[in-house]
């Protein structure tokens, strides 16, 4: 992207109705006995660069309705009075609550349509956020005290930026420095002039004072903010910030709902995981194993020590874990091992402070029948050709015999969850391109209504048969087959260094990899490399409201207990950098595939067409198919209308109430009272 000033236009001098819209009061123009609608929907003027794709993709994964002016596109519509505003039944309306754009000036100071919306715009009180610009007087900052290079510096959310919009955030923003050798964030940083808010604000670099980054530039009766530093929708800078620039955009009062999520999942609980064979490189008992066949290697199977651990840090946390068990496989290693299991009685001992999820019962692979004489394997034939699957029977028996024993041994179960072994039974490219066809019916008999998937095969929901709906998850780069931190980094430096500095060479021939400079040394690479990256992943779906779980295995709390390690960096940089209104949400497998298919069926409800929201003075107005959950974030004081009475609406979270809500009985639009 270029940064040179001459690419900016300077825009002429045209000013904004700030408290307006927010107090719900008639804007200039508007008529002074007609309080203006104003459409919950956000205008997006596209450039093609990076920083207004951003600010889309929050809309999206937001839920709310925007319209997007592809400025590359010569087909385009014109933005004229006709395009943004018009009346309805008498009433003017504005079509758009927030408008945004690729800088203050896209069209051209003094054009026709720059002219059109600036005038929208102080009609109506519509805020405009300017996704990229450079610092100058036109958006109320001096020229740049320095513009340049921002990574690995670090942001601070200012007291106005704490009392308002940025509210959220407690700690520190830093810049995204992930390599030496590229430029990540460029920006520009500048005193504000008269009329200008800093929200966040940085040291100048090389100089003194400090420097807007984002601010709010009151002028002539118009509202921007000024955004002066480029960014992408995956560097984490702009995932920390994003809320904030979409709630200042929205004033609060939006379609939608944003959440952070982490959840982890720990499967295999009860079964003991093969070990990482340093010698061979690979795992004993995989069918790409040759030659490695196990000999002085022990399987890993976390001790009733572990189990202790394990529950005493989910309370110095507050964060619950998933156990994903396997009763089968643990009932077949007691049979081994003296006919007692002391890591079972602990985590039974410990029941009720973990959630279950079934597993099946030997982690038996649900898919084809697996021809293994070969590498790498295929699915068996019969005799007519067609594939040979595992039965239905065979299916029902893993997930009912496995969830059966934990109702008789107390588990807090919900036979609706269900995670099979390997993600098997879905379809598994390239081998098994199709679903077992038994699958979908044993899920029906035995009321799974969510199976996990694996999102870096299948990151959306999808069907399996017609009751059940898939919840994808994230695997973390925490291998299942480690039991030591050294165990990991050799794995680690096999996968992921060139043929010439000892590694596979795999990464060599992946265009989406790339091989490490030189190998990790095993005793210290884990802490000092894998955690970091693993959890900086982490952490960035999480605080992009991504509700999917993320999994590992419990050969990750056994021996070395590498899970922790990651864990620990994800809860401790979140809460650096979010206040206590924003914790992370840490849901059960059913309400992330809820949330998941909620969303869903709202961005379908939108595409359709068929959704309606405006905002008249306080009150606002949703109408949406039948049965459609509607997602709402509104001030603190909202309340829902009744047929009789109001109720409080939403939950707390981030400053504001937000929840999904359907219309009231006997009302066919729901209606909110702001406060």
């Amino acid at each position: 992207m270029a940064h040179s000033a001459h690419r900016w236009k300077a825009v002429a001098a045209v000013s904004t109705a700030a408290g307006l819209i927010a107090l719900g009061l008639g804007a200039p123009g508007a008529g002074a006995a007609t309080t203006p609608r104003i459409d919950l929907k956000v205008l997006v003027v596209d450039n093609g660069d990076s920083p207004v794709q951003a600010i889309t993709a929050q809309l999206k994964n937001t839920g709310i309705p925007y319209t997007t002016v592809d400025l590359n596109d010569a087909n385009r519509p014109a933005i004229t009075a006709a395009f943004l505003a018009d009346t309805v039944n008498g009433t003017p309306r504005a079509r758009y609550q927030g408008v945004v754009l690729p800088n203050e000036a896209p069209f051209g100071a003094g054009s026709a349509e720059q002219t059109a919306l600036e005038a929208y715009e102080k009609t109506y009180g519509i805020p405009q956020v300017d996704a990229y610009t450079w610092a100058h007087p036109e958006v109320g900052l001096d020229y740049s005290a320095y513009s340049g290079t921002l990574d690995g510096r670090t942001a601070d959310v200012t007291t106005a930026g704490k009392a308002g919009w940025f509210g959220y955030l407690d700690g520190a923003v830093t810049f995204e420095d992930n390599s030496a050798s590229t430029q990540e964030s460029y920006g520009f940083v500048a005193t504000p002039r008269t009329g200008f808010t800093s929200y966040v604000d940085v040291p100048v670099p090389g100089g003194t004072g400090r420097g807007s980054l984002i601010g709010e530039y009151a002028h002539d009766g118009r509202r921007e903010l000024v955004v002066t530093f480029a960014y992408n929708q995956y560097q984490q800078q702009f995932r920390v910030l994003a809320r904030g620039i979409v709630e200042w955009l929205t004033q609060g009062v939006h379609l939608g709902q944003a959440r952070n999520y982490f959840e982890v999942h720990v499967d295999d609980v009860f079964a003991p995981d093969s070990r990482w064979d340093t010698a061979h490189n690979c795992t004993p008992g995989d069918f790409t194993c040759p030659g490695g066949d196990g000999a002085g290697t022990v399987p890993i199977r976390m001790t009733a020590a572990d189990a202790q651990y394990a529950a005493q840090w989910q309370q110095e946390h507050g964060f619950k874990l998933d156990m994903v068990y396997n009763a089968g496989s643990g009932e077949e290693w007691k049979t081994e091992n003296g006919g007692t299991d002391a890591l079972a009685a602990q985590l039974l001992a410990d029941k009720a402070k973990y959630r279950w999820i079934n597993h099946t019962y030997t982690h038996k692979f649900l898919g084809c029948v697996q021809d293994t004489t070969s590498v790498p394997w295929s699915c068996a034939k019969n005799a007519d050709g067609s594939t040979q699957y595992l039965s239905r029977a065979e299916i029902s028996a893993e997930i009912g015999d496995n969830y059966n024993w934990g109702v008789s041994k107390g588990l807090p179960l919900n036979r609706a969850e269900l995670v099979t072994g390997e993600h098997s039974g879905l379809r598994t490219l390239p081998q098994q391109p199709d679903d077992n066809p038994n699958l979908a019916g044993a899920l029906s008999a035995n009321g799974v209504k969510w199976t996990a998937s694996d999102n870096s095969r299948e990151p959306e929901q999808r069907s399996v048969g017609s009751s059940t709906l898939t919840v994808p998850r994230y695997p973390m780069n925490v291998y299942y087959n480690t039991g030591t931190e050294a165990e990991m980094a050799d794995e680690y430096n096999w996968i992921y260094t060139s043929a010439a500095d000892g590694g596979s060479g795999l990464c060599e021939n992946n265009p989406s990899s790339t091989c490490l400079p030189a190998p990790l040394a095993t005793a210290t690479g884990y802490r000092s490399y894998i955690v970091p990256q693993e959890a900086r992943t982490a952490l960035g779906h999480a605080i992009s409201g991504d509700p999917r779980p993320h999994y590992a295995h419990q050969s990750n709390l056994a021996e070395d207990r590498t899970l922790y390690p990651v864990l620990n960096k994800v809860l401790a940089d979140y809460q650096a950098l979010f206040a206590d209104n924003t914790p992370l949400e840490n849901l059960a497998q059913a309400a992330i595939g809820t949330e998941l298919q909620r969303r869903a069926a709202w961005q379908a409800a939108l595409a359709s067409g068929k959704v309606t929201a405006y905002r008249v003075g306080s009150t606002v107005t949703v109408t949406a198919p039948s049965g459609t959950q509607i997602p709402l974030t509104v001030p603190e004081g909202t309340k829902q209308q009744l047929l009789l009475g109001t109720t409080t609406f939403g939950t707390a979270y981030a400053g504001r109430r937000s929840a999904w809500g359907t219309p009231a009985a006997l009302q066919s639009a729901l209606t909110l009272k702001l406060p």
